[in-house]
């Protein structure tokens, strides 16, 4: 499938710009963080980002730690909005908007390393008039790839009204 990246908002074109650039993808992180500020706290990464995909990763801290010393488990779900919601907004095209509606987790195992969350759009469903549920599943990884953490997170997408 050829996807024409016209179709899709200003973040995903300012990602396609800044990742070319030195510390590219540190500076459209940093904007992302600045524009939703609760995401600095994992200390986010991203690593990837287009249609139907995005890629974070962050480290291993002692501010992401649980009281037995691994991944606190809303740390994960923060990693889990952060690669959600910023796919979507590079999936959904500028004549729409988008808001979580809810998210279901699994939590799978632990983790005592950095991590990654990937989510992922099998199929970028067509965005008409009618409002739908997009349900994003994102996984979060540890650094041997062991997924422990698995969400879907229910984007409400509807047409922006004319103005």
């Amino acid at each position: 499938m050829t996807v024409d990246t016209a179709d899709f908002g200003k973040n995903l074109q300012a990602w396609q710009k800044l990742q070319k650039l030195p510390f590219g993808k540190w500076l459209f992180t940093q904007a992302m963080c600045f524009k939703v500020p609760y995401f600095r706290t994992v200390h986010p990464r991203i690593q990837e980002l287009r249609p139907g995909l995005c890629r974070v990763s962050a480290p291993n801290r002692r501010g992401v730690h649980n009281h037995l010393g691994t991944y606190h488990a809303i740390a994960s779900c923060n990693m889990a909005e952060i690669a959600g919601g910023i796919m979507t907004e590079a999936t959904v095209p500028p004549t729409h908007r988008w808001i979580p509606a809810g998210m279901t987790v699994e939590y799978k195992d632990k983790a005592t390393t950095g991590v990654t969350s990937i989510a992922r759009l099998d199929t970028i469903p067509e965005f008409g008039d009618e409002k739908m549920d997009l349900i994003v599943p994102v996984d979060v990884l540890d650094a041997d790839g062991n997924v422990f953490v698995s969400a879907e997170i229910t984007m409400y997408v509807s047409k922006k009204k004319a103005r």
